[in-house]
């Protein structure tokens, strides 16, 4: 029963649970990042490079082995458009995170560098202004 209480005090401790909303809002903006890229950047570039799809972007390596209409062997492709897309998805991605941390990190700082609030004067410092405030009064 240890090992079932230890996890459930793990699953509900709060970082865990903010772990988890980032991972589900994260998949979703690198599906949103996947989009961008195959739908709304890689057209234009295409169409500036003479009307290339980059999907279709292979290197040809073996052709498929057929025995009449059968395959026998698929033929063999480097999708290398394909991996195109997938890098500048992933340099989107990195670029997001990055300017994320780069901003918690620059609060994180301005938060340390704030001046601490000034420790409150000890017993004895209390007293000697007391006496101080005294003598200027008489």
């Amino acid at each position: 029963m240890g090992l079932i209480s230890e996890f459930k005090d793990f699953a509900v401790r709060g970082n865990v649970i903010d772990i988890a909303v980032g991972m589900v809002v994260g998949a979703a903006f690198g599906k949103i990042v996947t989009s961008f890229v195959n739908d709304v950047l890689m057209p234009p570039i295409g169409t500036l490079l003479g009307g290339v799809d980059f999907k279709d972007v292979k290197i040809h390596i073996k052709d498929a082995v057929l025995e009449g209409e059968k395959v026998i062997t698929p033929a063999v492709d480097m999708n290398v458009g394909i991996f195109l897309n997938t890098v500048i998805d992933f340099v989107i991605v990195a670029f997001a995170i990055f300017i994320v941390v780069k901003a918690l990190n620059a609060m994180k700082r301005k938060k340390e560098e704030a001046p601490a609030a000034p420790a409150e004067p000890s017993d004895e410092i209390k007293l000697l202004t007391e006496i101080r405030d005294a003598l200027k009064r008489s």
